[in-house]
């Protein structure tokens, strides 16, 4: 039983706020995703892993369709995700992205980043979404770069500010797309450090790393995938100590 679990299981039984079933998903002629079955409680936090072309961004931008599948159902906290539009929408704003290579509008201030979703999503008035944008960059521990622009702060602190946007949004679900894999391992730990904060907090967290530091520590559950497939998952210590698959262990062995 996954922390999660324990934590929820005071509150009854409660349908994964992430389903997904016999999920499949093509580029062209490669089959990227196959049946992918996948559920995620509500405070869950998910460790992606496996080699490179394994699928598992592919995995993860489907669940706020910003790639499309071809087959099977995703349900995200009660919304099934189809090519309603307006069932898209609701999903996009209660799930925030971070991206590998921070996506911030260059052109813009970091507050101005912050503010422009909250502003023209949610019609959250400027004074306010300001205040809000201030709040969250002092919880990411850059406060004064407020009024610098994108290309102005170290990697390690864009990717910071693009975890604040994304938590300016008041997401329930955080996705994290190989957060760390575009920064010098000296900005590596300041963004973790926000990361292992978010899950202490009870954010659910979709997270794709090779950090597995930071899935021993954080994670209630490591998910293993190769070759468009989910191989093998289990609580760190069991995914570590006792994988069951040859494929897991050799990727172990590669990474470790």
């Amino acid at each position: 039983m996954s922390n999660a679990t324990k934590r929820n299981g005071d509150q009854g039984a409660q349908a994964p706020v992430i389903q997904m079933r016999d999920v499949n998903k093509w580029f062209g002629n490669f089959h990227v995703l196959k049946d992918i079955n996948l559920d995620v409680a509500r405070g869950e936090r998910i460790v992606i892993c496996g080699p490179s072309g394994s699928g598992k961004s592919t995995l993860i931008r489907c669940i706020n369709r910003l790639e499309i599948h071809e087959s099977g159902t995703i349900i995200v906290d009660g919304i099934e995700l189809t090519r309603n539009m307006k069932h898209i929408h609701k999903v996009r704003r209660q799930t925030g992205m971070v991206f590998q290579d921070f996506n911030l509008f260059p052109h813009m201030t970091i507050l101005e980043n912050l503010i422009f979703a909250p502003m023209w999503v949610h019609r959250i008035p400027r004074n306010r979404a300001e205040k809000i944008a201030r709040q969250y960059l002092e919880r990411v521990r850059i406060p004064d770069q407020a009024g610098k622009y994108p290309g102005q702060l170290s990697g390690g602190q864009q990717q910071r500010a693009a975890i604040a946007r994304s938590l300016c949004m008041n997401p329930r679900i955080m996705l994290f797309d190989e957060p760390t894999s575009a920064l010098d391992p000296e900005m590596i730990k300041e963004v973790l450090d926000v990361m292992v904060e978010l899950a202490r907090e009870g954010m659910t967290m979709i997270c794709v790393t090779h950090e597995m530091g930071f899935a021993r520590t954080v994670a209630d559950r490591v998910v293993f995938m190769d070759s468009g497939e989910i191989v093998e998952q289990a609580d760190p210590e069991t995914f570590f100590s006792g994988a069951r698959y040859d494929r897991t262990h050799l990727f172990l062995k590669q990474i470790l």
